[in-house]
């Protein structure tokens, strides 16, 4: 074994209720059994990562900083729960951004492209070939199979029936 495995979780949509470009305190919806499902994961030893495409610092509806503040609370929130976030990579990168610091026409970072579940497996010493990726939309599938990663299609419900269900009981 050369490293840990891990999940990568796609954040709207898979853990949050995607209520359009959701950053505010307000907006914070967890999916039914999304605190029970990475309390799971924590027990069978995956580190639980969040790797999000945040458009909207890009278009000018909230900024950086307050994309980090929603991310932490996201994370204060399922550890309220017993529910352990080991790490949040965001791409606040977008191809039609309004800011120009911004604007990429395709950046590595922004899903489907890997870069963001690339620099979690270099950052935590994770193992691809033990990993997987949970997200809700096929750029999270497309970009788990770049990263050489095994993708699930989240279509909603209750997040842990799901991951118990991925796992076999």
């Amino acid at each position: 074994m050369t490293g840990v495995p891990a999940v990568f979780l796609d954040r709207d949509g898979v853990l949050i209720e995607d209520s359009g470009y959701p950053h505010l305190p307000e907006h914070l919806r967890l999916i039914p059994g999304a605190s029970a499902a990475v309390r799971r994961l924590n027990r069978l030893g995956y580190l639980a990562v969040i790797v999000t495409n945040q458009s909207g610092v890009a278009r000018g509806l909230f900024s950086e900083d307050q994309m980090h503040a929603f991310n932490g609370l996201l994370t204060r929130r399922l550890a309220q729960d017993g529910a352990v976030i080991h790490a949040v990579y965001a791409c606040p990168f977008h191809a039609d951004a309004q800011d120009d610091r911004y604007r990429h026409p395709d950046h590595p970072d922004r899903k489907p492209n890997p870069g963001m579940l690339l620099r979690a497996i270099a950052d935590h010493q994770i193992d691809p070939a033990r990993s997987f990726m949970i997200g809700d939309q096929q750029t999270d599938m497309a970009a788990a199979r770049a990263a050489g990663v095994s993708g699930f299609l989240f279509e909603g419900g209750d997040l842990d029936v799901f991951v118990k269900e991925l796992l076999g009981g």
